[in-house]
């Protein structure tokens, strides 16, 4: 079974903790970590840009001069597309682009970024994080212990001082575990768990 070191705020060790080999040291899944982020980023486009065809333009319901006799080109309609002020042709149009994914493959996409990031020694794994008051100076103090940037923190609690002191500090972002995805998981070049946040993603991630 995979182990890992647990540490204070202070980088202190202060003792080990196994960890699931199914979800931090299995077999890493590209394609599915690939398809996660698809479908996430693909959800989050809203599919709304859209432009008024001819038949949405205001005006123009009067032919604008007869069909015959002006030495013209026949027109029909002053709110066609080669009219200034006319409707546009073939324009975007609202669209669902929402994709799907099978929650057993969401599941085992979660558990392969985990994995590749254990492998590459980038979790930390701390005992608590507890700060007195709410300070961006004393978490950003943290995380130059620990020197990491770019970090991913994922608590199982609410933690409304870490989460305030985290939110000014360009390149962090706090997450609770029912909001873990892999999008993010990537996003970071770091993780840092609590030992009680270990627990309940194993919990959760472990079928």
């Amino acid at each position: 079974m995979a182990t890992i070191d647990v540490y204070d705020i202070k980088k202190n060790k202060v003792g080990e903790m196994e960890l699931s080999d199914v979800v931090f040291n299995g077999e890493v899944k590209e394609y599915l970590i690939h398809e996660a982020v698809k479908v996430q980023l693909a959800n989050r486009r809203a599919g709304t840009v859209a432009v008024k065809n001819r038949s949405a333009v205001s005006g123009g319901g009067k032919k604008p001069y007869r069909q015959k006799g002006t030495g013209q080109a026949r027109q029909g309609c002053i709110r066609a597309p080669h009219y200034v002020g006319g409707g546009v042709a073939f324009g975007p149009q609202p669209k669902v682009y929402s994709l799907s994914m099978n929650k057993k493959a969401r599941k085992a996409a979660v558990r392969s970024a985990l994995s590749m990031l254990y492998k590459e020694n980038k979790l930390s794994v701390l005992d608590v994080i507890e700060l007195p008051s709410i300070s961006t100076k004393s978490f950003a103090g943290v995380l130059s212990v620990f020197d990491i940037a770019k970090t991913l923190v994922i608590i199982d609690a609410p933690n409304s001082n870490l989460e305030l002191s985290a939110r000014n500090i360009k390149g962090v972002k706090v997450v609770k575990v029912e909001h873990l995805s892999v999008y993010d998981i990537i996003k970071y070049n770091n993780i840092i768990f609590t030992q009680s946040a270990v627990r309940s993603v194993e919990g959760a991630l472990q079928s």
